[in-house]
């Protein structure tokens, strides 16, 4: 049988059900895992106060979580989450700035030990659920801090180092991003690839171009991901995955992660309904032991939407200036799904679905259980 893959090894009779099943128990998200495949544990109302104010110092919480930030996220039911740190875009030395960053979270980590959790394993998930901690998982939106030395994959990895994206928007060393998608895997890309799986470190295929991503997923050897985007067949941008993507990841028993983000649909105005459009058609492609969620921001809502689009038009303009904007980000479109913001998304996102008729398995699946599988695959329980 040549057609079996490492997928359908996996779902089995799974892929082939269909949508509609059993609403799932009211209130039952609140007890589920639930790991956000990327995202982040930051009060988004400071970073804008800190873009539109530079001049007073506010770049963040320090290594304190805000009092709103952990209620939010306690509120939230978030159990883990896939934080960005390192180098990705701009000014600085990719290397040394990244590895400031790590040691940065690892303070943050040791300040609030009855709070935070750093994940090197998918037990210590389920661990950090028990104790009532958030569980970070260290991952990079870029590979450019390996600057041309694959053995610095292994530097990483023992600093903590559990997801690694190729590539970010632009080209690297490793492949095409999606501003560069004709650009395929290069021997590097391969090394690094390589290193990665043996050091257990997830590849992620996020922000990469099409031609990188299904030679990735050809090269694998274990399970990689894509932690965060959108179904190219609802909206044609270059930040969503193609089916053919969407399947290849698949199949190495890999996990897609859909976002909260303005590419999900035309207008860059994305509603609690788009989600579940992207999230079922990847269902469709992936089948259900493939889809989970990365919604690229925070569970602490903003509050004064007038200063975020200041903010956001600032933002846009810097990324355009650096060539690292990807299409369709403008200054009138919204980073985060309007009607599932704030501390209870997750919950409200589990209720929507079993109003579509999907199954409690399947919403446990799509909010946590398919990630740990995956985690679980790739570094070991």
């Amino acid at each position: 049988m040549g057609g079996m893959t490492r997928r359908s090894l996996l779902t089995g009779a799974a892929a082939a059900l269909a949508l509609g099943h059993a609403p799932a128990r009211a209130g039952a998200a609140r007890s589920r895992l639930i790991i956000n495949g990327l995202g982040d544990i930051s009060d988004p109302n400071l970073d804008i106060i800190a873009r539109l104010h530079p001049e007073l110092k506010l770049a963040g919480e320090g290594d304190a979580l805000t009092e709103r930030v952990w209620s939010d996220l306690k509120k939230s039911g978030v159990n883990a989450v896939n934080v960005t740190l390192g180098y990705v875009a701009g000014p600085g030395d990719p290397f040394e700035s990244t590895v400031k960053d790590i040691a940065d979270w690892d303070r943050k980590i040791r300040a609030n030990p009855g709070k935070l959790a750093k994940v090197l394993t998918a037990a210590d998930i389920v661990a950090a659920k028990k104790a009532g901690k958030v569980g970070l998982i260290y991952g990079f939106q870029n590979s450019v801090q390996i600057g041309g030395k694959a053995e610095r994959v292994d530097l990483y990895a023992d600093l903590g180092l559990r997801v690694l994206q190729l590539t970010y928007n632009p080209a690297n060393e490793l492949g095409g991003g999606s501003l560069a998608g004709d650009k395929g895997l290069t021997d590097f890309g391969r090394e690094v690839m390589t290193r990665a799986e043996a050091k257990k470190v997830l590849v992620d295929l996020s922000h990469s171009g099409e031609r990188i991503c299904l030679d990735a997923a050809r090269a694998a050897t274990r399970p990689i991901g894509i932690s965060h985007t959108g179904c190219r067949a609802l909206n044609d941008v270059a930040r969503n995955k193609t089916d053919e993507e969407l399947r290849a990841v698949a199949d190495t028993g890999g996990v897609v992660g859909i976002y909260f983000m303005p590419f999900l649909v035309k207008d860059g105005r994305p509603r609690a309904a788009d989600v579940i459009a992207h999230i079922e058609h990847a269902v469709q492609v992936c089948g259900e032991d493939h889809v989970s969620l990365g919604t690229d921001g925070p569970v602490t809502q903003i509050d004064d939407l007038d200063a975020y689009r200041q903010a956001l038009l600032k933002e846009v303009e810097e990324r355009r200036a650096a060539g690292v904007s990807a299409a369709g980000e403008n200054p009138d479109v919204t980073t985060f799904v309007i009607d599932l913001r704030g501390a209870d998304q997750f919950h409200k996102l589990a209720d929507l679905l079993a109003a579509r008729g999907h199954s409690q398995a399947r919403i446990d699946k799509i909010l946590g259980g398919n990630l740990l599988r995956l985690y679980q695959d790739v570094w070991g329980s």
